[in-house]
C-alpha cells in the first residue's frame, strides 16, 4: 500500500462520535486552530438514521455499526452478546436510542473520589448546561442555548401516565425532571430529538462547525496508530482511499474512538500492558496496564405484559401503518416516526442504605425487542429494567497487531452474586408496580417472564437467557491521578506517560454513570476541549442536588 507523508494540522481528533463532534466544534471555534476530524464510517444522511422511530435499524446494519460481539460470557452460559458501536458520522449518537440522561450527581462525585480531580458534580454541571438547549426541563438546572436540543415526547398514550401513577401508588417519588435537581423517581423521559429528527452529535455540533474553514472532516479513514517521536505524539498513520497517509499534529492528537476502539488504538500505538503488547510484536512506548481494563456496561431485561386495551403500538407493526408513519415523518417530521417511544421512565433505589438510584426503567407501549425482532403477537407493553452499578468488570484486548482485526471483548457480565440479586429485585419490583391500581385497566397476563416464574432459581434461569446489553460500554481508559498505575489519562484527559496525546470519550469514565451514556460522553468532549486548549475550566456550581433524606432507612 502506497504511503505518503501528508498534511500538518494543529489538532487531530480520531472519531466523529459523541465526544469527537463536541471537540471538533469547540477546538475549531478559534479560527487560528486547524482541526482534522477522522472517522472510519461514512455519511449519516438517510431516513433510517434521521427518523427517531427507526432506531432499531441502524444499530443492526453493517453500514453503520462496527458489528462487535463479546466473547462467550462465562456467567451467562457461554452466550455472546452484541456490542453495537456507531461506524458513521455522529458515532453511536447516530444509532442509539436517543435517550438523554446526564447521570446522577453522586456518579461524578464518585469519579472524583476515584482520582478524577475536578470532575465532581459541581465541576461537570456547568458543562451540561453549556451543551444543552432544554425544552421543558427544570429552570435553573438546565442549559437553554447550547447546541444539543433535549426534548420530551407528547406522552399521548395513556400507558405513559399510568406507569408514572403506578410508581406513585407504590410509594415512589415523582420527579418532573430527572436531569434537574432530583433524579430519583418516576416521570417523563427526555430524548435528543429536535423538530422530529434525531439530534445526534453530528447534527448538533459537527454540521454547524463544518461551515468553518479551519475544520476538515475526513470520513472512511482507518487510524492505524499514533505516531511518536520519543515519548511525544506527533501525528497518526491513517488508511484512506487505498493508501496510507501520515498526518502530523502540531499541538495534540486526541483519541475519541469509543470505549472499544480507543484502547485498541492506544495498544496498537504501543501504550498498554507491556506484556500483552510484546506478545503481539508491538514496541512499547508506555507501559499502562489499565488500557483496555475496567470495562463496564449496563444490562437490562424486558418485563412484558399483555394490554387489555388495543391502544399500544402493536397496531402499527404492519406494513401499511409503517408506510403511513414513514410518509407523515418524511413530509411533516411529526407523528409516530418523530419519537423514540421511550416517553416515561424511572430511577429508583433497590433497598434502604443505597444512597442514590441504582435501578433504571425505560417504559415502552409495545412488547417488542430492542432490535425490532420477535414482537409479541398481541397488544402489550414493557418495562426495560436493569441495575446501574454492577461490580462486574471486563476488558478489551488486541486480537493481533493488525489494525483491521476486531478486538477481543469480554464483559464478564453477571460475575458477582450481587448482579443476580439485583436483577431478581428488579423483576419483583416491576411486578409490584404493574399490580398497582393505575395499571389495572391495562395490565393483562404477564408475557415474560410469565407469572409462573417466581422462585429465585426460576428467575435466575430467565435472567440468564433474557438479559441483554443496554449498549453502554465504558471505562477502558480510566481517568485517575498521574501516580495511579491503573489510570490511563489524568484529570486533563492527557495520556499518562507520554506527551501530546489525549483520550476523551466514555472510555475515560472511572465508573459507569446512571442511565444512558450519550449525554455524559458529549459532556466529556465539552470539558476536555477546555483542558486541551489550556482554558480555565468553567466555574464550579454551588447547586445542591436532591438526595432522599430517608435513604439510610427507607427504600422509597
Amino acid at each position: 500500500m502506497a504511503e505518503t507523508a501528508g498534511r500538518e494540522v494543529d489538532f487531530i481528533i480520531v472519531g466523529a462520535g459523541s465526544a469527537g463532534c463536541a471537540m471538533a466544534y469547540r477546538l475549531s471555534e478559534d479560527p487560528a486552530n486547524k482541526v482534522l476530524l477522522l472517522e472510519f464510517g461514512g455519511t449519516d444522511m438517510g431516513p433510517l438514521i434521521q427518523m427517531p422511530a427507526a432506531l432499531s435499524y441502524p444499530m443492526n446494519m453493517k453500514t453503520y455499526d462496527w458489528g462487535y460481539w463479546s466473547e462467550p460470557e462465562p456467567h451467562l452460559g457461554g452466550r455472546k452478546l452484541a456490542c453495537p458501536r456507531g461506524k458513521v458520522i455522529g458515532g453511536s449518537s447516530s444509532i442509539n436510542g436517543m435517550v438523554y440522561v446526564r447521570g446522577h450527581a453522586c456518579d461524578y462525585d464518585t469519579w472524583e473520589e476515584k482520582g478524577a480531580k475536578g470532575w465532581g458534580y459541581r465541576h461537570v454541571l456547568p458543562y451540561f448546561k453549556r451543551m444543552e438547549s432544554s425544552h421543558g426541563g427544570q429552570e435553573g438546572w438546565r442549559g437553554t442555548d447550547g447546541p444539543l436540543h433535549v426534548t420530551r415526547g407528547t406522552r399521548r398514550n395513556p400507558l405513559f401516565h399510568a406507569f408514572v401513577e403506578a410508581g406513585k401508588e407504590a410509594g415512589y417519588p415523582v420527579t418532573p425532571d430527572y436531569n434537574g435537581e432530583q433524579q430519583e423517581g418516576f416521570g417523563p423521559m427526555e430524548m435528543t430529538v429536535w423538530k422530529g429528527r434525531r439530534w445526534s452529535a453530528a447534527n448538533a455540533y459537527l454540521k454547524p462547525a463544518l461551515k468553518r474553514a479551519n475544520l476538515e472532516l475526513q470520513a472512511r479513514s482507518l487510524v492505524r496508530k499514533v505516531l511518536f517521536e520519543g515519548k511525544r505524539a506527533v501525528g497518526v498513520e491513517v488508511e484512506h482511499g487505498g493508501g496510507v497517509e501520515r498526518v502530523r499534529a502540531r499541538r495534540a492528537v486526541i483519541i475519541a474512538a469509543s470505549s472499544i476502539n480507543s484502547p485498541k488504538i492506544l495498544m496498537l500505538s504501543g501504550i498498554g500492558p507491556a506484556g500483552q503488547l510484546k506478545e503481539k510484536g508491538i514496541e512499547v512506548i508506555a507501559d499502562r496496564p489499565g488500557v483496555g481494563e475496567n470495562l463496564q456496561d449496563h444490562l437490562e431485561l424486558y418485563l412484558q405484559m399483555e394490554c387489555k386495551q388495543p391502544i399500544t403500538l402493536y397496531k402499527h407493526l404492519n406494513l401499511l401503518s409503517k408506510a403511513m408513519i414513514g410518509a407523515q415523518w418524511l413530509f411533516f417530521k411529526s407523528g409516530h416516526g418523530a419519537t423514540n417511544h421511550f416517553e416515561s421512565d424511572a430511577f429508583v433505589r433497590s433497598k434502604a442504605g443505597v444512597k442514590y438510584p441504582d435501578i433504571q426503567y425505560h417504559f415502552l407501549p409495545v412488547a417488542i425487542r430492542y432490535d425490532g425482532k420477535a414482537p409479541a403477537k398481541a397488544h402489550g407493553f414493557q418495562a426495560h429494567v436493569g441495575p446501574m452499578r454492577s461490580p462486574s468488570r471486563g476488558w478489551v484486548r488486541l486480537r493481533s497487531a493488525d489494525p483491521k482485526d476486531l478486538p477481543v471483548i469480554q464483559f464478564n457480565y453477571m460475575s458477582s452474586d450481587k448482579d443476580w440479586e439485583d436483577f431478581r429485585t428488579c423483576i419483583r419490583m416491576t411486578r409490584e408496580i404493574f399490580e398497582q391500581p393505575a395499571m389495572e385497566p391495562f395490565a393483562g397476563p404477564e408475557i415474560a417472564p410469565g407469572a409462573d416464574v417466581s422462585s429465585d432459581e426460576q428467575l435466575d434461569a430467565f435472567i440468564s437467557e433474557a438479559v441483554e446489553s443496554a449498549y453502554h460500554p465504558c471505562g477502558t481508559c480510566r481517568m485517575g491521578s498521574a501516580d495511579d498505575p491503573d489510570a490511563v489519562v489524568d484529570e486533563q484527559c492527557r495520556v499518562i506517560g507520554v506527551e501530546g496525546l489525549y483520550v476523551a470519550d466514555s472510555s475515560i469514565f472511572p465508573q459507569i454513570t446512571n442511565g444512558n451514556l450519550n449525554g455524559p460522553s458529549i459532556m466529556t468532549g465539552e470539558k476536555a476541549s477546555d483542558h486541551i486548549l489550556g482554558k480555565e475550566p468553567l466555574a464550579p456550581s454551588n447547586q445542591e442536588p436532591w438526595i432522599n433524606p430517608d435513604w439510610q432507612t427507607s427504600q422509597r
